[in-house]
């Protein structure tokens, strides 16, 4: 007959158990619970529309960094009210890193002086990268005049000279009213729906000029039916390496670049931003990558931090100072 255990050793028995359950709990939660940024897919919500620079950028992106960090990447375009739609949804969506907004920088630098109102704050979101920066490309029709800069702007005093952009707001619109305003020749602002429209109305003559990106423009360029006369960024553009900077030609106050940029919810853990800017990082080093942004007439900068914040400040007080001097104003 099995005689039961004392209360001593039942003591013992129980202390024993104590003791291991508090070592557990010092060692911390079992490994699976300690899940690794990314465990899941990552979205990419690009705030312009699909075919353009910036999808093709975030396409591009995407698949470097689902390479590197085992998780997918999907890019989910928003566009609309300058970039603002797209904005809000990342502005609005959980700090935990699943939701990553790729954007350029007008969306930020510019929609607050141009908008009576925002759907965010500047504060909602934080710089995660800035990738790169790309110049536009003034374009004329091959039937204008004016062989050089300086000929548009002599006879712009004389006569507005009607200019496409991608839209109002667009980087166009801003960088053809920095013209006006810096030169003194007039303007009429024609807006269309996208790049590849003003493309189409400077080809027909139904305007005169257009500051454009590059890369839609290229085609007509190297056919002759359309001509370059100046890029606007601070570098020669990789694809029109032959035609001069406004800076090389004595018109500094006309550089205008646009900046391509990762921004996420302000309260985003730093550590998950760590693990992000890494795989950006590695992937703007990549040959391919290296490729694809000469491709899209994009200079690599990779600025990340306190200097990726002091860019987006400076820029935003320069375009502030340059629409009120304009009037320029968006509902």
């Amino acid at each position: 007959m099995n005689r039961p255990a004392s209360f001593g050793a039942m003591r013992r028995l129980g202390l024993a158990a104590a003791c291991a359950a508090l070592a557990l709990g010092l060692a911390g939660p079992p490994a699976h619970a300690d899940t690794a940024y990314p465990a899941k897919p990552v979205k990419f919500i690009t705030n312009f529309p699909a075919g353009g620079p910036l999808d093709i950028l975030g396409r591009a992106l995407g698949d470097a960094l689902q390479k590197d960090l085992k998780q997918p990447f999907v890019v989910d375009n928003r566009p609309g009210a300058g970039g603002n739609i797209g904005a809000d949804v990342v502005a609005k969506s959980p700090a935990d890193g699943y939701t990553v907004l790729l954007s350029i920088d007008t969306t930020f630098t510019i929609n607050p002086h141009l908008y009576a109102s925002m759907p965010f704050a500047a504060k909602d979101l934080k710089p995660l990268m800035i990738f790169s920066s790309s110049g536009l490309a003034f374009g004329v029709g091959s039937s204008v005049d004016a062989k050089t800069l300086p000929d548009v702007i002599n006879q712009g005093k004389a006569q507005p000279f009607t200019f496409a952009s991608a839209g109002n707001g667009s980087p166009g619109h801003i960088a053809a009213e920095i013209f006006s305003n810096a030169t003194g020749a007039k303007i009429t602002h024609v807006p269309y729906k996208g790049n590849a429209p003003a493309v189409t109305a400077l080809l027909s003559g139904e305007v005169q000029a257009g500051i454009l990106a590059t890369p839609g423009l290229l085609p007509q360029l190297q056919a002759g039916k359309l001509r370059a006369l100046a890029v606007t960024g601070r570098q020669r553009s990789p694809l029109l390496p032959q035609v001069a900077t406004v800076g090389e030609l004595g018109l500094k106050d006309l550089e205008f670049e646009v900046l391509y940029l990762a921004m996420v919810p302000a309260a985003t853990p730093e550590p998950v931003m760590q693990t992000l800017r890494r795989a950006l990082q590695s992937a703007l080093a990549l040959p391919e990558l290296k490729t694809r942004l000469a491709s899209l007439d994009m200079v690599a900068l990779g600025e990340t931090g306190a200097a990726a914040q002091q860019h987006l400040d400076a820029s935003r007080a320069r375009y502030g100072r340059i629409v009120k001097a304009t009037g320029m104003k968006l509902d």
